[in-house]
């Protein structure tokens, strides 16, 4: 029995779960669904084993169950209801169509899943504020917006690119309306624009889920900006004195409205336009010449220096330099050139080269080292520039002191000593000195010590000095002693010894006897010639009235200019009067006018005076006068009277034998100037080196006959 129950209950079960499957159910239900705005929707639905009424709920709100669905043209039903196929269809769809859907079966109580229908807005093309073209000025910060209207679904996204690539740094910004939906987008692009960008075109994107692709609004920048300017010059390269021209060329928006130029940072004066022609020197080497262009928005300018070529020019002179013996000395001389000139030292008057280049120094420089030092640059390619420049090394040492040329000098005349000095720094004193004491200024006793600035003589040994002692009345032991004349200064002293030469009044004496002889020569002449005219004249008696006055040159009668004091041998002006002491060319003048007459005193002839004035120096010597042009000294001169006397021939005066002339001795004396004042050395270069004196021309000797 047990085994026949199992088979039927399996029989039974297998009925039962048959007559289960013809229940009705959903084979397909709606899923949610994107549309965009005008596309059209398709929500599905499939029941199986159902044959009653199906209808669709928009958000809850049933919308019909014909096919057709009246009063919602734009949705209807669609599919074969036997094979229970009711797919609702929304065509064209609008953004009310966005809503949640069921697909409901009334009979069987069955509702599918609810769908929700999303309908997607796409964005319209943005706008960009102030296209399709905005006007920028260039490095005027400025900003770019762009803009969507709010209905689009979703909200879009603004997006910027310049030529593909997507600029960042734009500011989103949203603006909701009243009713809380949103009203717009916008997106600001912030940018400083250059020249560079005139033209330029950027492009705002739209996009959202509605509009992957987006969809773009472009807009051109219009720059105004100010000029942009290139500045060249022709040639590049160039001679001192040669012509360059430069070219301006500048871009701008608004149009250039000017130009102008300057080099140095000064304006050149008469320049315009865009060209400037220019003879270049040396200056456009290191001043640029620079063209400004200007236009309404603002100016820019531009600046370029030149490849001057030029001769060397000084820029810093050496400077004098004095330093102590054994310390180092140190020139500097700058020469500006293009190319850099070279620089080369010498010593004045000396064509070794010292060194090369800026610099000259001197280790341990000795007295030997001074003197001038000559930095020198040799003119550039163009002939121009170079030059020298010179500057004095002065060393300092204890002085210098040389012995000078000193003129001999009579006994118990005067005398004059001279030393050299050069020092630096300048000597505190110069110090004469001998055996009874020392001078170094004034005056002390027979001594008197006179102290000059020597002139330019050896270079860089200082100031000179020359110091003079005067002697007045030298005496025996001037002549056997030594002078010393010694300076010191801060570094030491030096000094030198001078010696007085002595000069003898011999050569002077036998002078003044020549001449004298000379004299009574002459004298005797003129008697006999007078003799023999007064004898053989037609007027005798007249004759023997009348005084004839026969002069020769150089001479004068007693009624002259010559005065007493020139005859007893004594000047005011001119100082004392030294006597020769020679015997035998001096007598006693009463003596010799007491020689006979043997005229009988018919005729008288008085004596000659024949004086000779010895020139001195200014330091006091005695000169001789030069020796005679017609003879030596001590010869007799002849002269020829005939044009002064106007006598008949000398062979008739010789006929005459009777009477003879006297022949008085002449008076001889010497005598000196006295110096006026003392004074400094003549140093002209025709003169030994600093010379004692002058020769001053000699006085004639004066003869007069009275008959």
């Amino acid at each position: 029995t047990l085994r026949m129950l199992v088979p039927v209950l399996l029989v039974l079960s297998f009925c039962l779960r048959g007559r289960a499957g013809l229940a009705p159910h959903f084979l397909q239900q709606p899923e949610d669904q994107v549309v965009l705005l005008g596309d059209e929707a398709r929500l599905p639905c499939a029941l199986g084993d159902y044959r009653g009424l199906v209808q669709w709920t928009k958000d809850g709100l049933a919308l019909g169950g014909e096919r057709d669905l009246p009063g919602w043209s734009r949705y209807w039903i669609s599919g074969n209801a036997a094979s229970g196929q009711h797919d609702l269809h929304i065509r064209p769809v609008e953004l009310e169509d966005q809503a949640s859907y069921e697909c409901q079966a009334t009979q069987a109580g069955l509702r599918s899943r609810p769908a929700q229908l999303h309908v997607l807005v796409p964005p319209d093309p943005p706008q960009v504020l102030g296209g399709p073209s905005v006007s920028l000025v260039a490095g005027v910060p400025a900003n770019l917006t762009c803009r969507s209207r709010g209905d689009a679904h979703p909200t879009p996204e603004l997006l910027w690119f310049r030529d593909g690539i997507r600029l960042d740094g734009a500011i989103f910004r949203q603006t909701p309306l009243k009713e809380g939906t949103i009203g717009s987008v916008e997106s600001i692009l912030s940018l400083t624009p250059s020249s560079h960008d005139d033209g330029a075109t950027l492009v705002c994107r739209a996009r959202s889920q509605a509009l992957p692709a987006g969809k773009d609004t472009a807009v051109t920048l219009s720059l105004q900006y100010p000029p942009v300017v290139t500045l060249s010059a022709e040639p590049q390269t160039v001679q001192e004195g040669e012509k360059v021209t430069f070219l301006c060329q500048a871009t701008a928006q608004p149009p250039v409205t000017g130009y102008r130029w300057a080099k140095g940072g000064s304006p050149v004066l008469g320049a315009r336009g865009p060209m400037l022609e220019i003879v270049a020197d040396a200056s456009f080497l290191t001043a640029p010449v620079s063209c400004e262009v200007s236009n309404a928005v603002g100016s820019a300018n531009r600046s370029t220096a030149l490849d001057v070529q030029f001769g060397p020019i000084l820029q810093a002179k050496p400077k004098a330099l004095s330093v102590d013996v054994g310390e180092d000395a140190s020139f500097s001389c700058v020469w500006r050139g293009n190319p850099l000139p070279r620089v080369t030292w010498t010593r004045r008057g000396d064509a070794q080269v010292l060194a090369s280049g800026p610099t000259l120094r001197l280790p341990a420089v000795g007295p030997e080292d001074a003197g001038d030092y000559v930095c020198r640059a040799e003119p550039g390619l163009s002939g121009r520039g170079g030059g020298s420049a010179e500057a004095r090394l002065t060393v300092n040492a204890p002085p210098v002191v040389t012995a000078l040329h000193s003129a001999p000098a009579f006994l118990r005349g005067p005398a004059r000593l001279q030393c050299l000095v050069f020092a630096s720094p300048t000597p505190e004193a110069v110090v004469w000195s001998w055996d009874e004491g020392f001078l170094t200024a004034g005056s002390r006793g027979r001594f008197l010590v006179e102290t000059f600035p020597a002139p330019e003589g050896l270079k860089g040994q200082g100031p000179g000095l020359i110091s003079v002692l005067h002697i007045s009345g030298t005496q025996e032991s001037d002549f056997h002693r030594g002078f010393n004349c010694t300076a010191r200064n801060r570094l030491g002293e030096g000094g030198t010894q001078v010696s007085l030469g002595r000069r003898d009044l011999l050569p002077t004496v036998r002078i003044v006897a020549g001449v004298a002889a000379m004299a009574m020569t002459l004298l005797m002449i003129i008697t006999g010639v007078a003799l023999c005219c007064w004898r053989h004249g037609r007027a005798s008696a007249s004759f023997s009235k009348q005084k004839n006055l026969v002069r020769i040159p150089g001479s004068s009668d007693g009624s002259s200019s010559r005065g007493p004091e020139e005859e007893t041998g004594i000047s005011k002006d001119q100082g004392p009067i030294v006597h020769t002491d020679h015997s035998d060319l001096v007598l006693d003048e009463e003596g010799a006018l007491e020689t006979k007459d043997p005229t009988n005193g018919y005729y008288k002839v008085r004596g000659v005076s024949v004086s000779l004035s010895l020139g001195e120096a200014p330091g006091g010597g005695l000169f001789l006068p030069p020796s005679s042009p017609l003879g030596p000294p001590g010869t007799p001169t002849f002269y020829d009277f005939n044009p002064h006397l106007g006598m008949v021939p000398p062979c008739r005066l010789y006929r005459s034998r009777a009477g003879y002339l006297t022949t008085p001795h002449p008076r001889a004396f010497t005598s000196y100037i006295k110096p006026t004042s003392f004074g400094p050395p003549d140093l002209a270069p025709s003169t030994p080196p600093f010379p004692y004196a002058a020769f001053p021309t000699p006085s004639h000797p004066r003869l007069q006959t009275h008959v």
